[in-house]
Order: C-alpha cells, then sequence, then structure tokens
C-alpha cells in the first residue's frame, strides 16, 4: 500500500505537505519583482511551548547539555556488546517524567 502526499493529495494537505502554487505568477508579483523590491515576509504561524524540564536545561548555562566523551565511550560498549542498560534508572525517569506531565511541571 503507497500513501501518496503529494499536494494534491489529502494526506499532504492536511499533513502540512507543500501547497499547489498559483501557475502563473500574480501581476503583482511581476511588477514588485521587475521593481528589484523583496516579497513580504510570511508571518509566523506556529507557536511552539516548551516543557519544563527544556526550560530549565536551557536556563542552565553552566552546566553541560552534550558531552562528547560519554557519547564516544557509549558507542564503543555498544560496538563491543559491552554496554549495559540500567533498567531501575530508565523507569525511574520514565514515572518522573510522567507524573511531570500528569501534574502539568509541578514536582
Amino acid at each position: 500500500m503507497k500513501v501518496d502526499s503529494s499536494p494534491d493529495s489529502y494526506i499532504g494537505s492536511v499533513a502540512g505537505g507543500p501547497q499547489k502554487t498559483a501557475e502563473k505568477p500574480v501581476a503583482g508579483a511581476d511588477l514588485a519583482a521587475a521593481a528589484g523590491a523583496t516579497p513580504a515576509r510570511p508571518q509566523a504561524g506556529v507557536t511552539v511551548t516548551l516543557s519544563p524540564s527544556t526550560v530549565s536545561a536551557m536556563g542552565s548555562g553552566g552546566s553541560e547539555v552534550f558531552n562528547a566523551e560519554k557519547v564516544e565511550s557509549m558507542k564503543q560498549a555498544i560496538a563491543s556488546g559491552t554496554f549495559q542498560v540500567n533498567a531501575e534508572a530508565i523507569a525511574d525517569k520514565m514515572l518522573a517524567n510522567a507524573a511531570e506531565m500528569l501534574n502539568g511541571g509541578r514536582a
């Protein structure tokens, strides 16, 4: 089964796919282009809301979010088959995240 996400399809238009453009440019756009004017910027229409944990991670400035040495050591451990998953730590973090979501960011 193939899902068509072309601009003409319903899925493409609902899923934010590219919209159909006019076959010919609008006369006003031709005049603006000929005059060397830059077209007006489209207005922003997307609102992004960050989770409290993301906001606190971004605001902590001094703490390093990405540790290249740790990532490299984990890559090597995975490649060699010696990486150990701490299921208890993962479960604890998942429960803490779920509690944060349910409480609306309040701990």
